[in-house]
């Protein structure tokens, strides 16, 4: 097997984040799910940005947030996803490239357009997300570049992209591609809602031996293995794939790998300001740990570190130096 050109790539949604802080009553009055993610068309989320306050707008979609954070600590990284030919995919393209990732995939032209999430943050830093998907959910298995796939250490799979059908096949087509190079195959469920339409499908790749790392919070592991136990669920699902890696909000979180299990407690920090991102950024510093040979508690130790660096500000793309302070934490 020759050596990997990329550490990580990834495919998932291209969207623009559209981020403003708002207070409880606006979530309730607005019927949305407080702290959850929810797909909406184009008039819901007209209704949803104009009950908006002032907002910040930055390139997001969870897979490229994780990469986002793996380029800041120092690996290299391709992206796979979908933009339309607009302002709003300019933008996203601009950003994602000025971090360092690669990202050639054409943008589509006509509509719909760009995708984008507007995400109202609680006073206590709960993030509650509305996704207008756009043209995310089009990316055809027909751009997908083996070759790129190929070159790459560990294919990473944002769960939220298996709902579109077109995207669905670029990713199996995907999985098949690093597969046959010998590469390792990462995926996170990304949300309940996504195992509830998909979780067969889930279920199949994970018997058939197709993910190599596995990640999710408390909440979708109980969804994915029918046990709202914690450890009930971390024993059906661990020998099932070679790696597992569970969040659990402020609790921490947990790793199993070939019956080795390793804890680490979540990073302090001073205020939760938006936990936008947190997931993503912890799978970053994760899967930083893994790619480089570290031990499961120094990798999970390292996506505590990169998690608590994204939940003390804003959005979903580091603002510190990760380089820095993985050095001075990790050496």
């Amino acid at each position: 097997m020759s050596a990997p050109r990329y550490d990580v790539l990834a495919i998932g949604n291209a969207i623009v984040d559209v981020m403003a802080p708002c207070e409880d009553d606006l979530i309730e009055e607005l019927g949305m799910a407080r702290g959850g993610m929810t797909l909406v068309d184009t008039d819901r989320a007209r209704e949803l940005y104009d009950a908006m306050g002032p907002a910040r707008e930055v390139s997001g979609g969870s897979a490229a947030n994780t990469l986002a954070g793996l380029s800041a600590i120092g690996l290299q990284c391709a992206f796979i996803g979908q933009v339309a030919n607009d302002q709003l995919g300019d933008v996203f393209a601009h950003d994602i490239r000025a971090v360092g990732i690669d990202f050639d995939t054409p943008a589509r032209a006509g509509d719909p357009p760009t995708g984008r999430c507007l995400i109202f943050v609680s006073p206590d830093g709960q993030r509650t997300m509305n996704t207008y998907l756009g043209a995310s959910q089009f990316l055809p298995a027909a751009v997908l570049d083996d070759a790129a796939v190929a070159e790459a250490a560990v294919l990473y799979l944002e769960g939220y992209l298996w709902d579109p059908e077109e995207p669905r096949a670029a990713m199996k087509k995907a999985i098949a591609a690093a597969r046959a190079a010998g590469r390792k195959v990462a995926f996170t469920l990304s949300d309940a809602f996504v195992i509830d339409r998909h979780g067969d499908d889930f279920r199949a790749l994970i018997e058939a031996g197709q993910i190599d790392i596995l990640f999710a919070n408390m909440v979708e592991l109980a969804a994915l293995t029918g046990e709202a136990d914690f450890e009930a669920g971390l024993a059906l699902l661990a020998p099932k794939v070679p790696v597992l890696v569970v969040t659990r909000s402020e609790d921490g979180a947990v790793a199993i790998s070939g019956g080795e299990r390793a804890e680490v407690a979540a990073e302090p920090v001073d205020a939760v300001i938006d936990t936008t991102g947190a997931g993503d950024l912890f799978a970053a510093g994760f899967l930083a740990g893994h790619v480089r040979g570290e031990s499961l508690e120094r990798s999970l130790a390292m996506g505590a570190l990169a998690a608590g660096e994204i939940i003390a500000h804003y959005g979903a793309r580091p603002e510190a130096d990760l380089k820095a302070l993985f050095a001075q934490r990790f050496g």
